[in-house]
This record gives C-alpha cells, sequence and structure tokens, in this order.
C-alpha cells in the first residue's frame, strides 16, 4: 500500500511560508517552537479520543473531564518542588484518569453504544455533573499552577529566546507518538485494534473478546487525557474547573482535521493548530480566535474525510 506522504508535507511546509511572512528569523523560531509545543500537548488530549472513536465508534464530548482531572491532579502534586514532582503528577494523573475513564465507559458510555446523539447528550452530562464535583474537591476558583524552577525561564538558541517547558512538551509529545506508533503498528494488541477498526465483526468471529478490548481502549485514551490535561495546566500556570470544556473545542479541530480514527492524523493537525494559532497571533492577532476555524475548512473543502481518515461516514 503506498503512503500518502502529502498530509505529512505540510507541516514544514507551513513552518517555511511562515518564514518571509513573520520577517525575523529568531521570532519565527520562537514562535515555531511555541506552536509545536502547543500542538504536542493538544496531541496528548486529542489521540485518545481519535483511538476511541476509531476503534469503538464513541463521540465522548465528556473527555474534558479527564483533562480537567489531570490539570487538578498536579495542583495537589505539587509541581513547583522540581522535575520528579512533574513525572509523579503525570503518573498519577494518567492512573487516576485512567480509572475514572473505566468507571465512565461502564456506567455512561456502554448503554449508548451505536447512538450518537445519545452519546452527545449524556457524556456532555457526564461532564458536567464532573467539573461541579470537581469544584466541591478543589474548589471553584482558579488555581496557579506554575512549572518548576528548572523549566522557567528561557534558552537563547539563535538569538531567539526558547522557553524550557515547551522544549519539554515537544519531547514528551513526540514520545507518547512514538509509543503509540509502535504499540498500534508493532505489537498483537495493535493489531487487534487495527483489525477491529476496520472490522469489529471478524474479530468477534475469531474468538476475541472486543468488549475488554474496548474498555482498555477507553482506560488508555482517559489516561492520555489526563496526562495532556497536567502538560496543558503547566503550559496555561493555571487551572480552572472549565479547562477541559475550553480545549474541548480545539481537541476536536483536531480529530476532524486529522481524519476520525486517525493518530498519525491528530499528530498533524495537533501541530498545524498549534502553528496556524501562534503564526496568527503574532501577525494578525484579531483573527486568532478564527484561525483554527478556517484551518479546518480549508482541509475539509480538500479533504472531506479529514487528512487520514480510517472511519467515513
Amino acid at each position: 500500500m503506498q503512503r500518502d506522504w502529502i498530509p505529512m508535507l505540510m507541516v514544514p511546509a507551513l513552518m517555511l511560508a511562515a518564514l518571509p511572512i513573520v520577517g525575523t528569523p529568531s521570532t519565527w523560531l520562537t514562535l515555531t517552537v511555541a506552536g509545536l509545543a502547543m500542538g504536542m500537548i493538544i496531541f496528548l488530549m486529542a489521540s485518545g479520543l481519535t483511538l476511541v472513536f476509531g476503534l469503538m465508534d464513541v463521540l465522548n464530548f465528556g473527555h474534558g473531564l479527564f483533562i480537567a482531572l489531570g490539570a487538578y491532579i498536579a495542583t495537589s502534586v505539587a509541581v513547583s518542588s522540581g522535575l520528579g514532582s512533574v513525572a509523579q503528577a503525570m503518573v498519577l494523573a494518567m492512573l487516576a484518569a485512567g480509572l475514572l475513564g473505566i468507571v465512565f465507559e461502564r456506567l455512561i458510555v456502554r448503554p449508548v453504544y451505536g447512538q450518537h446523539l445519545k452519546q452527545i447528550l449524556i457524556t456532555m452530562g457526564g461532564m458536567i455533573i464532573g467539573e461541579e464535583l470537581i469544584k466541591v474537591i478543589w474548589g471553584p476558583l482558579q488555581i496557579a499552577l506554575p512549572p518548576p524552577p528548572m523549566l522557567q525561564g528561557s534558552l537563547i538558541i539563535a538569538e531567539a529566546a526558547i522557553e524550557k517547558y515547551r522544549l519539554l512538551a515537544v519531547v514528551v509529545g513526540l514520545a507518547v507518538f512514538l509509543l503509540q506508533w509502535w504499540v498500534l503498528s508493532q505489537t498483537r494488541i495493535g493489531l487487534l485494534i487495527r483489525a477491529g477498526v476496520q472490522d469489529r465483526e471478524m474479530v468477534e468471529a475469531l474468538g476475541y473478546r472486543i468488549g475488554r478490548l474496548f474498555v482498555g481502549v477507553f482506560a488508555a485514551g482517559s489516561a492520555l487525557a489526563g496526562l495532556g490535561g497536567v502538560m496543558w495546566g503547566l503550559y496555561q500556570q493555571n487551572v480552572v474547573p472549565q479547562i477541559g470544556t475550553q480545549v474541548n473545542v480545539l481537541i476536536f479541530i483536531v480529530i476532524i482535521i486529522g481524519g476520525l480514527g486517525s493518530t498519525a492524523g491528530a499528530l498533524i493537525g495537533a501541530l498545524l493548530v498549534g502553528l496556524v494559532a501562534n503564526y496568527t497571533g503574532y501577525l494578525l492577532p484579531k483573527l486568532a480566535l478564527f484561525s483554527n476555524l478556517a484551518l479546518m475548512a480549508l482541509i475539509l473543502m480538500w479533504r472531506p474525510y479529514g487528512l487520514y481518515a480510517l472511519a467515513k461516514p
């Protein structure tokens, strides 16, 4: 099967096209690294959701709840004490979000498999209830979440100021993508997941319990959202109960651009969204809020099912 390279070239093409428009190489480098960091964090949150849709055909509008939980776990761990505390927050957030994902799937999602409208309504309801519980536990007010001292400040690279935390975000996002690629393409579990995306009935006919696979994928997607919540909270340097709701729009833009069910598409879509947001915010601040919607519209005019769609309506 011949690989479609055109979407993969869109990210470097966008970066090169922005260079003469931005003008100053140092400013361009700062904006580019910031865009890649933002994109990688969005990918962490979006990749789990696109896996859930690709395998389970579930439109989970409650995905933001797992993001918010991860961010608030980070506030409780006191990540400002050092890199070890950041790693601890990531692990605890993934565990907490994964366990919540199992409960969420069993109580809320399982009764509405195959019913998209009910999925949207009931998962949104679950997220609203979850946000209210977060207010009960952590309070309704904004909580500061600064990165630890080792990740504060910037590095000067070719006269460009590159924030240390953004470099960490790029590394973590790339590591998670490579791990997902390995699991999905090189392991037996990945083979079953990909087979389930293509033909669920055939997988069940071969004797595999697709239901258990569903629960595992949902838990893994929720755990990734929790990890993304930690990264996004540190990126914003503050946390509010609605943090998951606020980022949900970006996540759905990313999975629509990338193609429903495609992890590689989610990565490319997230990087495009991050870069466009940063370039537009610098060049045309008044249009920054609409830039990603415009990007989505343009890509869907070119490829109506997204860049690498695995699931087509």
